[in-house]
């Protein structure tokens, strides 16, 4: 049986003047799939991801996300995801339960839901020694897995992490894909760009943009398989050559 689809791009294309940073793209992402957006700097990943979450109108095309409209319907489209930038995004001068306190509420969540959680939140990161710490306090790994976690506090049907485990070690990484793992069993859909090949192996489907197309989308093994190659590296590095344009 096929799974609901969230996310249905057909031409989509974005243009600035007479360049065109995405063209014509078009892939479906399933329910609870976790769906890797890869591509080199200036390859367009990051203006299709903006025109995804609602933040910059599309040129022409179609795209529905969580069933809206990305021409018409973008408050929709931002009430129904989570967005984590590798940039960290919680307030550093609140401390964890405040800054859970202050995204539930943004996102519309009751006291109780808020309540509840918090909780919830700070047991599952083994947070209950710092749960009153400034986040500025805590080190990187922990600032990470607590932005995705805020990220998700409304569960939404999909949530979007633009490079979210830059800079942080390797241990801290597979940690922070556990979290992944455990959104996407509970039916959150969860669409990554990364830089790290090694994390394309995680995903159930990877697409691998080049000069503002797609050039490969597929699972990792296929992948491997069809382009003749050891690992996710190797595939991306034999596309990426393609590129004529420069970041």
């Amino acid at each position: 049986m096929n799974k609901e689809k969230v996310i249905v791009a057909e031409g989509l294309t974005k243009r600035f003047g007479d360049f065109v940073a995405v063209d014509h793209i078009s892939f479906e992402v399933s329910k609870s799939e976790i769906f890797g957006f890869l591509g080199a700097n200036g390859a367009g990943k990051t203006t299709a991801m903006r025109m995804l979450c609602g933040l910059s109108i599309p040129t022409s095309g179609k795209a529905l996300v969580a069933g809206y409209d990305v021409f018409k319907d973008t408050d929709n489209i931002k009430n129904s995801i989570g967005y984590m930038s590798q940039k960290f995004s919680l307030y550093e001068d609140l401390t964890i339960r405040e800054n859970i306190r202050f995204y539930g509420g943004i996102y519309g969540l009751t006291k109780k839901q808020i309540q509840d959680k918090t909780s919830y939140l700070v047991d599952h990161l083994h947070l209950q020694n710092h749960q009153n710490s400034l986040v500025k306090s805590l080190p990187l790994g922990w600032k990470q897995k607590l932005a995705f976690s805020v990220a998700i506090v409304h569960d939404p049907a999909i949530v979007f992490l633009d490079e979210p485990t830059g800079g942080v070690d390797p241990v801290t990484r597979r940690e922070f894909w556990e979290l992944i793992y455990d959104a996407s069993e509970r039916g959150i859909t969860i669409f990554v760009t990364t830089h790290y090949m090694d994390e394309a192996e995680y995903c159930n489907r990877v697409s691998i943009m080049v000069d503002g197309r797609i050039e490969a989308l597929d699972t990792p093994k296929a992948l491997k398989i069809n382009y003749d190659s050891a690992s996710m590296d190797e595939v991306f590095l034999k596309l990426a050559r393609k590129a004529v344009r420069g970041e």
